[in-house]
């Protein structure tokens, strides 16, 4: 194929989307394979180890080769591993060079086909009887009436352009773009208007593809646009056999570059004469037609291959590290999505933007990859191509137009050498304000140096689903044209030949941000690419291209206001408030005396108010684009069923959360406040996910039915009825009450329990005699019963922990050590509590950390995973998703927050890395480094998930219990030995199953609430006491597995050593029995003893139990 120019071995085309979607999924399977060998002998598998060096090795002098590397990283790089780490994803995208060998191979013969295929006759453009059948025109010729003739004449030059010579193409789909200059002689001079140009370059390809498709060297012939603009085809070509997915060879035919005059290209005049379009005879009125600067781009795109191709060539040629930094900057473009579709910012865009940085010398070509990686991530991240256009023409010549042409014509403005083609015509502006949103996350987490940067930079996906707070799509596509004309954009749909989303898409995204005001932080879309279809198709129509996604980044701080504040009445603005917000817009008089037109949008919980996004993008399509809300599929609050309670479908628990609160705030004043004691109250701390906004369900006041109880006069307390249906779940919220330290308090143990029980006692006596409530007292806590809310007070003593860890030796010496006993008090009196008030500064801080961690916990013991991850471990991996959110911001909505939520959950390195958890930013970098440090020291004596805090540094006290490795997210049910179906009768959370039964039983609570002289029955729920039951009879042989809230199956999981025979004794007696086996008695589990067990112990609760024996055998 012959060289255009000199340097065209390197060449770069505006229309090159490289893809890379999946290369990152297979990066490091050869590394796998050796690093696998090198851990072979490593105590647990996959847990990396450090390299054990000889004394020789360790101390060796540095060779030359070593110290130039070291200087170089320090100079290049912020730290040795970030550098590997480049390396190593440098390797992995490259291309090898047997591929490289294979694919020059391959495109030798595709240019000796090319060259061999037939001329045919010329005709007029519209006569088209002479394509073959089995093709079709690649184009939608609307309207089909044009001028012009044609005629086919091999290309007069085949060039290969694109990043494949560069090298700066990444895998794993490797497409190599190859230009077809079409001959002279089968273009006229008028071919730039109506599209005469567009309908050769169609009928060009149509007629290269009936012939190539014929031959046995392609295993694949097929169309699709480029760039996703329908007016611009290219035929893709793929080999045949096993080389079919080596490579995509893309075919561009493009006019010689000098054929089409500059100057009736620019952005300011008109190449689609209206007439014409709208298929009437011309009005000759002399009005003014309107400029078509789309259309005139994407003319000149295909002149200006060669240029570019020069500039990318001398700038990025012999520079290895511009090149590397490239690669690196599509990786990140690539991992964000921005490089997709129509108007994504493409591979080439980000090449022509190093080499206009180059130019201006903010990048030296002999920076390293990282650096130009960082200067561009800077310079995007600063920079507004909006407002502040840049160019790579330097020239000063008079008669080229300046930026603000450009500025009037396009939202985004990046001009080409030749000071005429705008390279960002197609990039909205809500793109770039999110490739700008994105550089600044970018260099945020550049300047941090943290550890994982790498990783969260360039290796972490971030898709629209899990970036954004709120997603919509907009579908059919076919309404838009509707609004095209609601809006009266028929210049655009001129100018876009008919695309009626691409001419709508910037209008509504305007529309949009304005009516969000200061709730949006960013409004972003995604036009998810147009597949390619086969030659004997028609071309894909514009409602074909799937739908339309709009992503909506959301500000906390304005997104629950209910009212939009308009100006006054009397100001000339009022009028332009009126006729944008129309009906909705009303006029009210506030506080100030002011009058004033607002808007008030209806939400009375904090889920409403959450969703009020919703309202203003429907009301505002519906009215001013004609786009009704059954087309907006808005997805905002999809989970939130699944945390509202059964009486309140409108909200998710927030406000009963903070009436619960309000009452523990009210008790604790009377706890401060209580005479009589014989220490004061020095602190009174909550211990409970209600008190922290991340109980589930959360409370509400109780008023008990008296009928469904037996009454206990003498203890002022109910018990259930066994003839009744098992009543309301009530569980008393833990409150921690600290006394002072004094010299009486006793040094035993024993005898600091029995001055605790002694407390608790005089507790309930002085509440109830100084603020008549009604209270129960234990030797552990006491129960209060406060406006329907039961609160469970524990007195603590600061000392007691020390106190439990103090052993006596037979010579009376005094050690410390910790004991179960010592570490579980100081975990339910010191740390729960303190977990707890953090937690809720944060929710403060974030109102939607209740939602996720909510979520997340109702999705995990929907898996029956509920007592392998505690609620503490949970909530603290949910508040980590907000304080350390990179690369992501913190989520504004709980369903991003849960999703986010599983993809850390599902994707972090559990093995080999602690989840740090930097409540109040405590913990320093250098601290957490030393934690690293710590963890991978003594990893086989932790937990399988370890989860770090400034408080819990090293033993990770929230995941002691749990989960094993076996059974984390196992799927619920399939996979379980032994289903144990329980009664709906006696299960006291029935309604809050994830599938919420259409009825169920009264659990003996009346409708409204209000004063009770009798305690309820507390925390009485029969599942949770028949699982502990089982586990405590059969824990030795099995797994049990319930999801507490409204689980009807208890799933159960032979151990894998519990049908192993065991030798005859009897302390193995249990559930076994006695078989002759091997030549001797041993004992094996007496299964069907085991599940009669099973339904004896939960005779009324249980109904059935079902053995899936085709999943095990004795």
């Amino acid at each position: 194929m012959g060289p255009a120019h000199k340097g065209a071995q390197h060449r770069g085309t505006a229309g090159e989307p490289e893809v890379m979607v999946s290369a990152l999924e297979g990066i490091g399977k050869e590394r796998k394979k050796e690093s696998s060998k090198k851990r072979s002998g490593s105590p647990v598998e996959g847990l990396l180890q450090p390299v054990k060096l000889s004394r020789a090795e360790l101390y060796k002098e540095p060779t030359n080769e070593e110290l130039n590397r070291l200087r170089e990283t320090e100079s290049l790089f912020h730290s040795s591993l970030l550098r590997l780490q480049v390396e190593e994803l440098l390797k992995e995208v490259r291309l090898s060079e047997k591929k490289k060998e294979r694919i020059d191979a391959f495109l030798q013969k595709v240019n000796q086909r090319i060259m061999r295929v037939p001329s045919t006759p010329e005709t007029e453009l519209t006569n088209q009887a002479w394509l073959r059948d089995g093709v079709r025109v690649p184009l939608h010729q609307v309207p089909y009436t044009v001028k012009g003739c044609f005629r086919f004449l091999p290309p007069a030059q085949v060039t290969v352009v694109g990043s494949y010579l560069l090298g700066t193409c990444i895998r794993p789909d490797i497409n190599v773009d190859v230009a077809l200059t079409m001959p002279r002689e089968i273009l006229q001079d008028k071919d730039g208007l109506n599209q005469r140009y567009f309908r050769k370059r169609a009928l060009y390809l149509a007629h290269l593809a009936h012939h190539l498709s014929q031959d046995p060297l392609f295993g694949s012939v097929r169309f699709s646009y480029t760039n996703g603009c329908h007016l611009k085809p290219s035929l893709l070509l793929r080999p045949h056999g096993k080389d079919e997915r080596l490579v995509t060879v893309r075919l561009h035919p493009c006019p010689p570059p000098d054929f089409f005059r500059p100057c009736r290209l620019l952005p300011s005049k008109n190449n689609v004469r209206t007439a014409w379009y709208q298929g009437q005879s011309p009005s000759g009125d002399g009005s003014p037609e309107p400029p078509t600067p789309h259309y005139n781009t994407w003319v000149l795109q295909d002149t200006a291959l060669e240029s570019h191709a020069q500039l990318l060539s001398t700038v990025l040629g012999s520079a290895s590290g511009l090149k590397d930094g490239v690669a690196l900057l599509k990786v990140w473009l690539r991992q964000r999505e921005l490089d997709k579709g129509l108007g994504g910012f493409s591979g080439f865009l980000v090449s022509m933007l190093v080499a206009f940085l180059v130019s201006t010398h903010k990048i030296h070509t002999t920076m390293s990859g990282y650096q130009v990686l960082r200067s561009t991530l800077q310079f995007l991240a600063s920079t507004d191509l909006t407002v502040n256009g840049i160019s790579l023409c330097f020239s000063s010549d008079p008669f080229l137009p300046a930026l603000a042409d450009f500025h009037q014509a396009f939202p985004v403005v990046f001009l080409d050498s030749s000071g005429r083609l705008n390279l960002c015509a197609d990039v909205t502006a809500s793109t770039c304000h999110q490739v700008q949103h994105e550089a600044r996350l970018s260099m945020v987490l550049l300047d941090s140096k943290a550890d994982d940067g790498f990783q969260l930079l360039l290796m972490t996906p971030k898709p629209m689903v899990r970036a954004f707070d709120h997603i919509l799509h907009l579908r059919p596509l076919s309404r838009l044209q509707a609004a095209c004309h609601r809006l009266k954009l028929w210049p655009e749909l001129q100018d876009h030949g008919g695309d009626y989303v691409s001419a709508a898409l910037g209008p509504l995204t305007t529309l949009l941000e304005q009516g969000l005001g200061s709730r949006l932080h960013l409004l972003a879309h995604s036009r998810p690419p147009v597949s390619e279809w086969d030659i004997s198709q028609d071309p894909p129509k514009h409602r074909d291209s799937g739908v339309l996604t709009l992503g909506l980044l959301l500000r906390p701080e304005g997104l629950t206001s209910v009212l939009e504040l308009g100006p006054e009445a009397d100001q000339p603005e009022a009028a332009d408030f009126r006729q944008f917000w129309g009906s909705r817009s009303e006029l009210r008089r506030f506080q100030d005396g002011a009058i004033r037109e607002a808007v008030v949008w209806e939400a009375a919980s904090m889920a409403q108010k959450r969703l009020i996004p919703h309202q203003v993008v429907t009301h505002l399509l519906t009215l001013h684009a004609d786009i009704p809300d059954t087309c907006v599929h808005y997805t905002g609050g999809l989970l939130d069923a699944l945390i509202q309670s059964l009486k309140e479908t409108s909200s998710t628990g927030e406000e009963a959360l903070a009436a619960a609160v309000r009452c523990y705030d009210d008790l604790s004043r009377l706890l401060w406040g209580l005479e009589g004691l014989p220490l004061t109250v020095s602190a009174v701390q909550g211990a409970h996910p209600v008190l922290r906004y991340t109980e589930v369900f959360p409370p509400t006041a109780v008023r008990p039915a008296y009928s469904f109880y037996e009454q206990l006069q003498e203890r002022a307390s109910l018990l259930p009825r066994p003839d009744k249906p098992c009543p309301a779940y009530v569980e008393p919220m833990t409150v921690v009450c600290h006394l002072e330290g004094s010299g009486q308090w006793p040094q035993d143990a024993e005898a600091i329990r029995r001055v605790r029980a002694a407390f608790q006692l005089r507790l309930a006596e002085l509440l109830t005699q100084q603020h008549g409530l009604q209270c129960r007292a234990t030797a552990t806590h006491t129960d209060v019963l406060k406006d329907g809310f039961v609160f469970r007070i524990r007195v603590a003593y600061q000392r007691e922990p020390q106190i439990l860890r103090e052993m006596r030796s037979p010579e009376g010496i005094i050690s410390l050590r910790d004991t179960p006993a010592s570490l579980c008090l100081e975990r339910d009196t010191r740390q729960l509590p303190l977990l707890t008030s953090t937690l809720h500064g944060l929710q403060q801080q974030h109102p939607a950390f209740s939602g996720v961690a909510r979520l997340a916990k109702r999705w995990v013991r929907a898996q029956l995973l509920g007592e392998e991850l505690t609620d503490e471990s949970l909530d603290l991996v949910a508040a980590a998703l907000f304080l350390h959110p990179e690369p992501f911001t913190p989520p504004s909505s709980p369903q991003v927050g849960f999703l986010r939520f599983l993809f850390l959950i599902s994707t972090f390195d559990w093995k080999n890395n602690p989840l740090i958890v930097n409540l109040n930013n405590e913990l320093t970098a250098e601290e957490q480094v030393e934690i690293r440090s710590v963890f991978l020291a003594t990893r086989t004596k932790l937990p399988v998930m370890v989860i770090i805090t400034p408080q819990d540094r090293k033993s990770s006290v929230w995941t002691q219990g749990g989960p094993s490795p076996q059974t984390v997210f196992r799927p619920p049910l399939d996979m379980y030995d032994v289903l144990i179906h329980l009664s709906p009768r006696h299960i006291p959370r029935h309604r809050q199953a994830v599938d919420s039964p259409a009825a169920s039983f009264c659990r003996g609570l009346l409708s409204e609430p209000g004063p009770s002289s009798l305690m309820p029955v507390l925390g009485y729920d029969p599942p949770q006491l028949y699982l502990a039951q089982l586990r405590e009879a059969f824990g030795d042989l099995a797994l049990f597995f319930y999801d507490q809230h409204g689980g009807k199956v208890i799933g159960v999981l032979w151990k894998p050593t519990s049908f192993q025979p065991q030798p005859l004794k009897a302390s193995n007696t249990k559930g076994r029995m006695v078989v002759f086996q091997g030549g001797e008695l041993v004992m094996v589990p007496n299964v069907e003893a085991i599940l009669e067990d099973f339904a004896i112990l939960g005779e009324g609760l249980v109904q059935a139990v079902e053995a899936r024996s085709e999943r095990w055998t004795v």
